[in-house]
């Protein structure tokens, strides 16, 4: 591929863990967790590029495009973990947030030798998706050389997808392929090459970091209260209830009424309550500034007294 495994940086032995078969139970978990510090840090360097590739994701969602993963081992898994999270936690729709991983689904539970050495496998699957030019494409490859993602990004560029590589390797190849890179360095790992601790951690800080603050932007959250949660199951229910009493300082049955009311729709309850109106009001109001609970409780009238 161009670029010789001992010389990627997630391939680098680390000085700071050289003699961990020698240490105790102890000392052994407070040498990992001192490595796990640094990768906080390490994110915190790429939040301009996050940033960036945050707005490209709200208006792609927002203009009926999708987000969509690619990765292998890993770096998939945590793809689909992150798209399988945002349907019950801010009320998207399965199809708008994607994970594909090399090998396909069987992948998730075992894993696939030489899936991610397949550089067409990425492009069959984003083609099954029917990939197309509102789409977001996020490739993440630890080493920032998997074949399957390189595939994947350079279809998705030849569509016209916005695409972003995620990896934590300077100068990355999937890096200088997608139109954007996020780039966490956090040095060699524990385990000399086991990225499923430090990079896959940075990884999953960035991801969750993509699509929270593209929830965010696109009226999801109020406040800090994901006020789009689907109550699906009795937990998410009294979740519900519980966003809707902090959200407009109702009593918990009082808002469970008002929820009834709203069709289990938080978003909708919290206006009803905030503006005294009917569930078919509250949706209007909503409706008209884009689904922000924010804009929607501003009673235009009254403020033009």
């Amino acid at each position: 591929m161009g670029v010789k495994i001992e010389d990627l940086l997630t391939e680098a032995v680390n000085p700071q863990t050289v003699n961990m078969d020698k240490l105790t139970t102890s000392q052994l978990l407070e040498a990992i967790n001192a490595e796990d510090k640094t990768v906080a840090a390490a994110v915190a360097e790429e939040i301009p590029h996050i940033a960036l590739a945050v707005d490209k994701i709200a208006a792609a969602l927002q203009t009926g495009g999708r987000l969509i993963y690619i990765g292998a081992g890993t770096s998939g898994r945590l793809g689909i973990l992150d798209a399988a999270e945002c349907p019950p936690t801010f009320g998207v729709e399965p199809e708008q947030i994607i994970g594909l991983i090399a090998g396909g689904d069987t992948a998730l539970l075992k894993a696939i030798e030489g899936a991610e050495d397949e550089i067409s496998g990425a492009v069959i699957q984003l083609q099954l998706v029917k990939l197309t030019a509102k789409d977001v494409v996020v490739g993440l490859a630890a080493s920032g050389r998997t074949p399957y993602v390189l595939g994947g990004l350079k279809y998705a560029n030849t569509v016209g997808a916005f695409t972003v590589a995620i990896s934590c390797t300077p100068n990355s190849m999937i890096g200088k392929v997608a139109k954007l890179a996020i780039t966490p360095l956090v040095g060699p790992e524990v385990i000399t090459g086991s990225t499923r601790m430090k990079a896959g951690t940075a990884q999953k800080l960035v991801l969750n970091m993509l699509t929270t603050a593209a929830m965010v932007r696109l009226g999801k959250v109020y406040g800090n209260l994901m006020v789009d949660v689907k109550p699906t199951n009795a937990k998410l229910v009294e979740r519900a209830k519980q966003i809707v009493v902090q959200a407009t300082g109702v009593s918990c049955e009082r808002a469970g009424e008002v929820l009834v009311q709203a069709g289990m729709n938080p978003k909708t309850a919290i206006v009803m309550i905030k503006r005294d109106c009917s569930a078919a009001q509250a949706s209007c109001y909503l409706a008209e500034v884009g689904g922000f609970i924010r804009k929607a409780i501003i009673d235009e009238k009254r403020m033009e007294r």
